[in-house]
């Protein structure tokens, strides 16, 4: 009876290994699943059936179930049995270092270890030896993922040139397909190499087209969406160039599209950002929220996810949410105690809300702390102290940068503040211990040549004629043969020493010697010339002869005889002060027309002046007591011959009274 139960259990077991085999073959993992749990029912300690059930949740993408399976039955499960399915799903978990370890404790490394091993390196960003481990795995297999092999190795070296700026050598890789073109764009624009990366762009956007649309399947949508990141990656080139406009639209134009990779739109997001800076705020703050979609973590790089955080600190800034900006900040400042960024930002907040003095304590701290970064944030700081208008203060903060206190370019700023402050002894200071560095460790650069003769300048400008003098004299011991600088050391002992000048001129060539071998007649008939000579046949024998003669005095022009007035009396003798203005001759008395019309109708409407009392014929003797009826003949007449105020005249007036009466005939035509 007991045998006879084995035997029927074997005949159900080996039926449903039948079906699970079926299952596998036809893809169809989740009833695949419920078969091998039956298995495990019968035996549940059975190696096979536990390796078909970690596989099928694979499948079906229950990574974090099939690890569990593996690690409940660690006893017959072990690492050398199932290995490759324990780090796949530590892998596809995201926990990337449990992967590395699961890889590395297998005591036989497989071709599809190997593989996983070169995708945990990726994701480590452990670039050298991902390349070490795909150039290995090409080099020792040979099957129907070698071109996907190649891909990978592709985007390890874009990799390399992108975030560690390794120049990639020529693996000799045929860029056949779109992601091989995508690939190498990425390591020329790791290179600085933007328009060679744009038509590998063009080229690879080309055979994605040309790949896809021979699936009748695929839909354009399809198409456009597969493109998606080469379009981002065109626009980003845009950015770059400074086209910022076409870069826009092209990346709102793949946000339409809503692709389904994370990373891309938080990559896009963040660059839309960075184009707004501190406009169109509202816009980014609806754009950030892309940057914190789930999974963005694992689908970025270290550096891309570090420049995200740093974008949203600075939005934050930007949009007054100061314990928003200290919050971030602090966080990547944690996070990244050496990195620059996070403290700028900080003394960046502090400026903004005039807590200037804080923020040069901030940044002289982080220099004190960290000496590799103590260059640029004193710089930060002089710039800091110079806006608050403590030059002399920022000329000590640059001057205690020792690695660049001998470049020009400090030099060049410290003499120009210090002279600004009227500091003439400090510049000066500045331009020797510049050239004292330079003739202790690069006596024969000609930066070094060049800042002498800079400072001699300098001191001649100033009056310190005896010290530039010195500079001059070591030019010119450097380089005998200068005759600029023996000029300028002429120049400068002619206002010290003249007897040394004269010495010293004798040392200068001679005329001859520094004469130029020109030809005259070809520079005058050189194109541009302003004065073209006349050709000898054109010219006429009175020009020939002035050519010639060059002794030749030129013949005095004929004044002509100036015009005489039409009045013009010989007998008379002219007036003296005819050259005068009529103003400051002696004989001139002011202006006698218009007096009375100075005194009359001043004021307003119907008052007088006080001497038009005299003129008023109401207060005269032969006046009537009352005043006529305006506008009747009788009242005209009855007054005696004293003529009104209105109608009197100045002497001479004959012509005037002619123009008003021929103005009131033409008036006459009104109709009055």
């Amino acid at each position: 009876m007991a045998a006879a139960a084995a035997g029927g259990v074997g005949v159900a077991a080996a039926a449903l290994w039948s079906e699970v085999n079926r299952c596998g073959q036809n893809g169809d993992f989740a009833r695949a699943l419920k078969t091998v749990n039956k298995i495990l029912q019968i035996s549940k300690d059975d190696v096979t059936a536990l390796q078909c059930k970690v596989v099928c949740l694979i499948q079906n993408g229950n990574f974090k179930e099939a690890l569990g399976v593996i690690n409940t039955h660690t006893k017959v499960l072990t690492s050398d049995i199932i290995a490759f399915e324990k780090a796949y799903c530590e892998y596809r978990l995201n926990r990337i270092e449990n992967a590395l370890k699961t890889i590395q404790s297998a005591s036989q490394q497989t071709d599809k270890l190997k593989e996983l091993y070169g995708q945990v390196l990726y994701r480590l960003e452990r670039y050298d030896d991902c390349l070490a481990a795909y150039r290995d795995l090409i080099r020792n297999s040979q099957d129907e993922y070698e071109e996907e092999r190649k891909t990978n190795l592709s985007a390890v070296v874009a990799a390399q040139s992108t975030w560690e700026k390794v120049m990639p050598e020529d693996l000799g890789l045929r860029e056949a397909t779109y992601e091989l073109c995508y690939n190498s764009a990425c390591a020329l624009i790791g290179q600085g190499k933007l328009n060679e990366a744009m038509k590998k762009l063009q080229k690879a956007e080309e055979l994605c087209r040309q790949s896809l649309s021979e699936d009748s399947d695929v839909t354009e949508e399809d198409i456009e969406a597969e493109l998606a990141i080469i379009h981002g990656q065109m626009a980003y080139i845009m950015q770059l160039q400074g086209r910022t406009e076409d870069a826009l639209q092209l990346y709102n134009q793949i946000i339409k599209l809503k692709p389904t990779d994370v990373g891309l739109l938080a990559v896009i997001a963040n660059n839309i950002i960075t184009i707004n800076k501190d406009q169109n705020v509202f816009d980014s703050k609806k754009k950030v929220k892309l940057t914190n979609a789930e999974g963005v973590e694992h689908k970025l790089s270290k550096k891309q996810l570090q420049a995200i955080e740093f974008n949203k600190a600075l939005l934050a800034m930007y949009t007054n949410q100061a314990d928003q900006c200290r919050k971030l900040s602090a966080s990547l400042q944690s996070q990244s105690p050496e990195h620059l960024l996070p403290v700028l930002i900080q003394a960046a907040q502090l400026c903004r809300e005039k807590q200037h003095a804080k923020a040069v304590g901030l940044l002289q701290d982080f220099a004190d702390q960290h000496p590799a970064s103590a260059a640029e944030i004193k710089l930060t700081m002089a710039q800091l102290k110079i806006a608050q208008g403590s030059v002399t203060k920022a000329c000590m903060i640059l001057r205690s940068i020792e690695e660049l206190q001998h470049k020009p370019g400090m030099v060049s700023a410290l003499v120009t503040m210090y002279s600004h402050e009227e500091d003439i002894d400090s510049a000066i200071e500045v331009f020797t211990q510049a050239i004292q560095w330079y003739q202790q460790f690069q006596p024969k650069s000609p930066v070094h040549l060049s800042l002498i003769r800079e400072a001699a300048n300098f001191k001649l400008k100033h009056g310190r004629k005896k010290e530039a003098i010195s500079d001059l004299e070591e030019l010119w011991k450097q380089n005998p043969k200068d005759v600029h600088t023996l000029a300028q050391l002429i120049s400068a002992y002619s206002l010290v020493d003249p007897e040394k000048a004269k010495v010293l001129s004798k040392h200068l060539p001679s005329s001859d010697t520094m004469s130029l071998k020109v030809d005259v007649d070809a520079l005058e008939n050189s194109h541009g010339a302003t004065y073209v000579r006349k050709k000898a046949g054109k010219l006429t024998g009175d020009n020939q002869q002035k050519e010639q003669g060059q002794g030749d005095v030129k013949k005095k022009k004929k004044k002509k005889k100036g015009k005489l007035p039409k009045n013009y009396d010989p007998k008379v003798t002219p007036d003296p002060e005819r050259w005068l203005p009529m103003r400051e001759r002696s004989y001139y008395r002011g202006r006698k027309k218009g007096k009375k019309k100075d005194q009359v109708g001043k004021g307003t409407q119907g008052s007088t002046t006080a001497g038009s009392s005299e003129l008023d014929a109401s207060r005269t003797a032969s006046s009537p007591p009352t005043s006529p009826r305006p506008g009747s003949a009788a009242a005209v007449s009855a007054t005696s011959n004293v003529i009104p105020p209105r109608h009197q005249k100045p002497a001479g007036a004959p012509a005037t009274k002619k123009k008003q009466q021929q103005k009131k005939k033409k008036g006459a035509k009104g109709g009055w």
